[in-house]
């Protein structure tokens, strides 16, 4: 994924909110995306995690 591409977000206990991304910072466990949501329009971060499924919180956006 990269900057401008359209994503989903998982968070607590809701519904996937639709975000875009802003920016992207690669770490040795995965990878930090700085998502701009509706509530959040300066971006908010959300951590992949390379090795483990549940720790994907950033997907693209099926359109």
């Amino acid at each position: 994924m990269k900057v401008n591409d359209r994503v989903t977000v998982k968070t607590d206990g809701g519904p996937r909110r639709h975000g875009t991304i802003l920016a992207v910072e690669p770490f040795s466990e995965g990878t930090m995306f700085l998502v701009a949501l509706e509530d959040y329009p300066m971006g908010i971060w959300f951590f992949n995690e390379t090795a483990h499924p549940d720790g994907i919180f950033v997907e693209l956006r099926g359109e």
